[in-house]
């Protein structure tokens, strides 16, 4: 018998076990892109998109001890955030939270470790040297004092608190001293529209209800408010 009408067969065998082989490897596929999604959601602030607590944190170490003394912990709170829940609604208080992430964000850029530590609390961890802190920290409170818009045309007037902490300014390159001493410039600042930068003093501010007391005749910049 002439081999040649074996040859389909053959190949036909061979295409069935590549089909059949990829079954379980395109199986395994979609499972593994299932459990990436799940992780970065358990990674992400689903109403923000910044990180949640713990990856924030795990970021936020790795940059310190890369940069060093160039390095800059950011805090901020929302000003006046359970008046607009109150006078707006908590959908309104949620647009405001979700625009104040994208706006740290794009000001933070994406090598920066951007979280949200819980309510209207942020944090930012980024390489910022001495000579660009002023400006730089002077831009992100302008950007935080831009109205947002909400979807029904609604302008809801908005500021924030900030608060700069760095391993130069305070002599420690601990990520929670700086997050406490930059906690502390925050409360020097709340409410008045600017910006500070903390010093040596701040790292050994008592807490007041769990936060930082800030401390007078540190670095203040911005405009008021």
């Amino acid at each position: 018998m002439s081999p040649l009408p074996r040859v389909p067969a053959r190949i036909g065998q061979r295409t069935l076990l590549l089909t059949t082989a990829a079954v379980p490897l395109t199986g395994w596929a979609l499972h593994a892109v299932a459990l990436h999604k799940q992780l970065a959601a358990t990674r992400r602030d689903p109403l923000t998109g910044l990180l949640r607590r713990d990856a924030y944190t795990a970021r936020a170490r790795s940059l310190v001890a890369r940069h060093g003394d160039d390095v800059a912990v950011v805090m901020v709170d929302a000003d006046h955030f359970k008046q607009i829940n109150d006078g707006f609604g908590h959908a309104a208080g949620d647009a405001v939270l979700a625009a104040f992430g994208a706006r740290l964000s794009t000001w933070a850029g994406p090598r920066a470790a951007v979280g949200r530590l819980g309510g209207d609390e942020f944090a930012v961890v980024l390489r910022l040297p001495a000579d660009r802190r002023e400006r730089r920290l002077d831009q992100l409170v302008r950007l935080l004092r831009k109205p947002v818009v909400l979807d029904d045309g609604r302008t809801i007037d908005v500021a924030a608190s900030v608060g700069a902490a760095s391993p130069d300014g305070i002599g420690a390159r601990d990520l929670s001293k700086l997050q406490r001493a930059a906690d502390a410039a925050l409360y020097d600042g709340k409410h008045t529209g600017r910006a500070v930068l903390a010093a040596a003093a701040h790292t050994t501010v008592p807490s007041i209800n769990g936060r930082r007391a800030g401390r007078p005749g540190t670095a203040v910049w911005g405009r008021a408010a």
